[in-house]
């Protein structure tokens, strides 16, 4: 198995960021917000949960020695997810926020877990990533983030690389559209894929922005990840109607923008008119340099 533990590149730049967290209830209002503009043709015959006031939630993972949580930020209505070998300790965190790093370094502490890699699927426009300040808080972190990401990082992560805990290991699958350095991370066994902002749950990442391509998007998912089993677990960056988990064979029978042909793809994709990120002028150069930025 390939580590690419070793491969360090130094982050040059640091500053201080005051964390704040918002109130659910206004988390609530712009995930519902949201979630009206990211869902054009979704069905209508099903309720979405709402569950924007959770702080984090546990989910068994299928995986026997696999610790797994998928934790919840509101403002940005994004998931951040913690695996674990259950048995040394050794951890992986992707997505993590940076109005969420207490919470997140309390749970690595509760558990006592040995969190080694702190991951990023792609240059987030909708928040800042707490990897840079987690770094300075835990001794011995590394960040990582793909090479195409044009960010910095201690690990540039390429096509098959793997992030190695314990006995575990996740695999890198390259899946631009979205931005150029999409990432979805598969589990050894295929039973989970985390795929950021490329494939959603019933929808996927805008391409309008950020190196954005509609056709690379398209050719991403069905190569990438539609190609995976189809009980394997889809497990997003995001979702703003309070869903938590679907799967291959459900997206690629029932997501209403991947479905379709390439040409209709690309329509809905020009079409649906999106408003600029709220925080795209501050979390894009933050996130460049593992959210450590000069103010």
């Amino acid at each position: 198995m390939c580590s690419v533990i070793s491969r360090v590149k130094p982050v040059s730049r640091a500053l201080a960021l005051t964390l704040r967290l918002r109130g659910s209830a206004e988390g609530s209002s712009y995930s519902a917000a949201l979630s009206r503009r990211s869902y054009p043709g979704a069905s209508r015959g099903v309720e979405p949960l709402t569950v924007s006031s959770r702080r984090y939630c546990s989910r068994m993972a299928p995986t026997q020695g696999l610790l797994f949580r998928q934790l919840f930020e509101a403002e940005s209505s994004t998931y951040t997810y913690l695996l674990a070998d259950s048995e040394t300790k050794d951890a992986v965190l992707i997505d993590p926020v940076l109005e969420t790093i207490d919470r997140d370094l309390k749970l690595v502490d509760e558990l006592g877990l040995n969190l080694t890699v702190a991951v990023n699927t792609h240059c987030h426009a909708d928040h800042i990533t707490s990897t840079g300040l987690m770094k300075k808080r835990l001794l011995g972190l590394k960040s990582a983030i793909s090479k195409f990401s044009g960010a910095s990082a201690d690990i540039l992560l390429a096509e098959g690389d793997k992030i190695p805990f314990g006995k575990h290991y996740l695999t890198v699958r390259n899946t631009p559209g979205h931005t150029d350095g999409c990432v979805t991370l598969v589990s050894s066994d295929q039973a989970m894929a985390f795929t950021g902002d490329a494939l959603l749950i019933r929808g996927c990442g805008r391409t309008d922005f950020q190196q954005g391509s509609s056709t690379r998007l398209y050719e991403s998912v069905h190569q990438k990840i539609f190609t995976l089993p189809d009980h394997c677990l889809i497990y997003p960056a995001h979702d703003y109607t309070g869903r938590t988990v679907s799967t291959v064979g459900e997206e690629r029978k029932f997501n209403p923008r991947l479905t379709k042909s390439l040409e209709e793809f690309v329509k809905i994709m020009e079409n649906l008119n999106l408003p600029k990120p709220s925080k795209i002028d501050i979390s894009v150069p933050a996130n460049l340099v593992c959210g450590i930025h000069e103010v």
